[in-house]
C-alpha cells in the first residue's frame, strides 16, 4: 500500500468541509441531542424518567448510531469513488503513470480514517453517556399495557467488554457500508445517483426484505441481516427473525465488501481518463 497516496486521498477528503460536517452532523449530533435531553428529562422528574445512561439507552443508542454511520459511510464512499473523476484530477494522476488500481486502493484506507474519526467520536458519546449517566436499575420485566408485558435491559452501565464488542461491530457496519458506496460510485460515475440507490438500498429496501417472510434463506443474503448477526448480545435480538451462522454471515459480508471494490477497481482501470 502507497502511503503517499492514503494520505493524498485522506486530505483530499479532510478538505471537503461540507462533507465533513455533513457527516458530523448526522453520527454526532443527534447523540448529543438526545443524551442531553434524557438528562434534562430525569433531572427534572426522576421518578417519571428513568436514568439517562445504563443498558437499555445504550442498545437504543447503538441501534441508532448502526443506522446513522452507515448513511455517513455512504456520502464518504460515494464522495471518493466519484470525487477524481468529478473534478478532473484523475487524468492528471494517470498521466503521472501512477497505477490505476493503487489509486482506488488507496481510498479505502482514507475513507476508513475519517469515519474512524467521525464515528468513533460518536461512539464515544453513547459509551461516555451510556456509563456516566447509568442507574442502578438491572434487567426486568415490565407491564405496558393491559396483559402486554415487554422485557427492559435496565439502567446498570454497559460492561468494558461489550463496549468492544459494540465497537467492532459498528466499525464492521461502517466499513461495509463505505466499500459498498465506493465499488458503486465508482461504477455509477455520479455521486448523487450512487448516494440515492445506495440510501434506498439501506434504509428502505434492506428492512423491507428482511421481514419477507416468503422469501425464506435468501434473506440471509441480505447485508443488514448479516449485520444483525455479528452483533453482541444482549443489543441484537436472541430469537432474529432470519437466523444464519457465524460463518455464513461472514461470507455474507465478505461478498458485499468484496464484490463492489473488484468491480470498482475493473471500473477506475478500464474507464477513460
Amino acid at each position: 500500500m502507497n502511503m503517499r497516496l492514503v494520505n493524498a486521498e485522506f486530505l483530499k477528503l479532510r478538505k471537503r468541509r461540507g462533507l465533513v460536517i455533513a457527516a458530523l452532523v448526522i453520527t454526532v449530533l443527534p447523540l448529543l441531542i438526545a443524551f442531553t435531553t434524557l438528562v434534562v428529562l430525569h433531572a427534572n422528574n426522576p421518578v417519571k424518567n428513568g436514568p439517562a445512561g445504563g443498558m437499555e439507552n445504550f442498545s437504543g443508542s447503538m441501534e441508532i448510531l448502526i443506522l446513522l454511520s452507515s448513511v455517513a459511510a455512504i456520502l464518504v464512499g460515494a464522495t471518493l469513488g466519484t470525487g477524481d473523476v468529478g473534478s478532473g484530477v484523475f487524468r492528471e494522476l494517470v498521466v503521472t503513470g501512477r497505477s490505476r488500481v493503487a489509486l482506488f486502493a488507496a481510498r479505502v484506507p482514507a475513507g476508513v480514517g475519517l469515519l474512524l474519526i467521525v464515528v468513533g467520536g460518536a461512539f464515544a458519546i453513547t459509551a461516555i453517556g451510556s456509563t456516566v449517566f447509568a442507574g442502578s436499575e438491572g434487567p426486568h420485566t415490565e407491564q405496558v399495557g393491559p396483559g402486554s408485558w415487554e422485557t427492559s435491559l435496565g439502567f446498570l452501565a454497559p460492561s468494558g467488554m461489550l463496549l468492544l464488542k459494540s465497537a467492532g461491530w459498528l466499525a464492521l457496519s461502517t466499513v461495509v457500508a463505505m466499500v459498498l458506496a465506493l465499488g458503486v460510485a465508482s461504477l455509477v460515475g455520479s455521486r448523487g445517483t450512487s448516494i440515492g440507490i445506495l440510501l434506498g438500498l439501506w434504509i428502505v429496501a434492506m428492512p423491507v426484505l428482511k421481514e419477507l417472510g416468503v422469501l425464506g434463506s435468501l434473506r440471509q443474503g441480505v447485508v443488514g441481516v448479516a449485520i444483525d448477526r455479528l452483533g453482541p448480545v444482549p443489543l441484537v435480538p436472541s430469537d432474529p427473525a432470519v437466523p444464519m451462522s457465524l460463518a455464513a454471515a461472514v461470507a455474507v459480508l465478505l461478498a458485499w465488501a468484496a464484490v463492489p471494490l473488484a468491480v470498482g477497481a475493473w471500473r477506475t482501470a478500464t474507464q477513460d481518463a
